[in-house]
């Protein structure tokens, strides 16, 4: 573990002789990469692979640069993947009031298809993706005893790719039949070199969920649940029942989220903003991405932030949002004022000093009890316990009894502004406004660059 942490704070220097080739797999142009290495000089001992690993959390992190060349873009599960959710999604409860044109287009639900901020997360999630087949390709040369933990937790990562690709490129899985619909690209072998093997047609939308299940399960049971910051079996877990929701299999999801809970590992933050704006991961965080002064990147703190606490400002709280709590809600007190008078959250207040908290075990409460309610059962605790253990820490008095109605409620309030709104609107069928929650500007268009540059694929419907 010492040798896998003095790695990940040198990873970028690391990552560039570990990586065969660093291109997205199917997202480039048609040209000759200009900087790689030979697979045997860059995998070919057993650290080399482990460092190509962390350049994998590391792109998943850190992601890259924008189509314009700028570093505003690409954060992915440290940003994009969260903020893009979010903004494609919000109801009225936030206000996008930056300059930049890619966020303000899906904020309006007005997206083109030469949108920097699209592109940005189809090339930033392929790279990753080719990161991790890179990794995968070289097993062999992996010490016996750390094998199946490299082997999962890189499955991990390309699980976690893949379930926001197929989130924002293709329907949702419950809208219409995920075995015709259009999904993305499946890339499960390493891309060297581009040529017409690498013009990958879409995998429909249950192809692509049926390789993030094999990906999470093998992850499961293939990582220790105990290794330090990077994945764990109980971060798998939790993707697992964030998957398993999105296809309505509650059954499957309360038992992963319970398998969460139940280990003990965990324990709620003392007090809710407790569990933000930590160096280190909080008692509560299941997985978190890593930021240091030296490498890692909070894209959250960039926008939510006002520019005193090293942001841009870019997004306020309304009203609207702030009416949906109950009077105590000590989840009120995370909202500040900043110079300018506007609203913010607090929970990205902090930047370069803070970890993003992308899985957390209040999500599991919520996860484990809106499933045991719709499937009739009390898995592990029931409904009530559960949404009342939640409630608690925030001042709230207990409910003598609990509907599905109102996990959601507590759901959208408990994790407002963590990247959950697109998800949960779409699998309980919501709207967006006038929008539809199958509607085809709550769908990101396939990047016009790619359109070009892979005459396989095919356009999303509406663009």
């Amino acid at each position: 573990m010492k040798n896998r942490i003095k790695t990940y704070t040198n990873i970028l220097t690391l990552a560039v002789l570990a990586l065969l080739v660093v291109v997205a797999c199917d997202s480039r142009l048609d040209v000759e990469p200009r900087q790689s290495i030979s697979d045997d000089t860059a995998l070919g001992t057993s650290d080399d692979v482990i460092a190509a690993l962390v350049g994998a959390y590391d792109a998943l992190g850190n992601g890259g640069l924008s189509q314009a060349g700028t570093a505003e873009f690409g954060d992915l599960w440290s940003g994009d993947y969260i903020l893009h959710a979010d903004l494609l999604a919000d109801n009225g409860e936030l206000f996008w009031n930056g300059s930049f044109i890619g966020p303000r287009e899906i904020f309006n639900k007005a997206i083109l298809t030469d949108n920097a901020e699209v592109s940005a997360i189809w090339l930033e999630s392929y790279e990753t993706i080719n990161r991790i087949n890179n990794v995968l390709s070289a097993l062999d040369v992996v010490d016996t005893d750390e094998r199946a933990r490299v082997e999962g937790e890189a499955k991990f990562i390309r699980g976690v790719s893949y379930f926001y690709l197929v989130t924002f490129f293709g329907k949702d899985f419950g809208d219409g039949d995920p075995n015709s619909n259009a999904g993305v690209p499946l890339v499960l072998e390493p891309t060297r070199v581009i040529d017409e093997a690498s013009q990958v047609s879409r995998a429909s939308v249950g192809a692509v969920y049926t390789q993030i299940l094999a990906d999470l399960e093998d992850a499961a049971v293939m990582i220790p649940s105990s290794n330090g910051f990077f994945a764990t079996s109980h971060a798998a877990n939790a993707l697992l029942s964030r998957v398993y929701m999105q296809q309505r299999r509650y059954a499957d999801a309360a038992n992963a989220a319970n398998a969460v809970i139940s280990s003990n590992d965990f324990i709620l933050a003392p007090t809710f903003i407790a569990a933000f704006n930590n160096g280190t991961n909080s008692s509560e965080d299941i997985f978190a991405m890593q930021v240091t002064s030296s490498d890692g990147t909070n894209g959250l703190n960039r926008f939510y932030a006002p520019a005193e606490n090293g942001g841009r400002g870019d997004i306020d709280i309304t009203d609207l949002h702030l009416t949906l709590y109950e009077a105590g809600d000590d989840r009120l007190n995370q909202f500040y004022f900043d110079n300018a008078g506007s609203r913010r959250t607090g929970k990205y207040v902090n930047g370069i000093d803070a970890n993003v908290t992308n899985i957390r075990l209040a999500e599991m409460y919520l996860t484990r009890a809106e499933a045991n309610l719709r499937e009739g059962t009390s898995i592990g605790d029931t409904p009530l316990n559960d949404i009342n253990t939640i409630r608690a820490r925030v001042n709230l008095p207990a409910l003598a009894a609990v509907t599905v109605a109102d996990v959601l409620n507590e759901r959208s309030l408990e994790l407002a502004f963590e990247g959950f709104r697109l998800i949960d609107i779409k699998r309980t069928e919501g709207s967006v406004g006038s929008l539809a929650w199958n509607a085809n500007e709550l769908i990101f268009p396939i990047p016009q660059r790619e359109i070009d540059a892979n005459s396989s694929l095919n356009q999303n419907p509406g663009y």
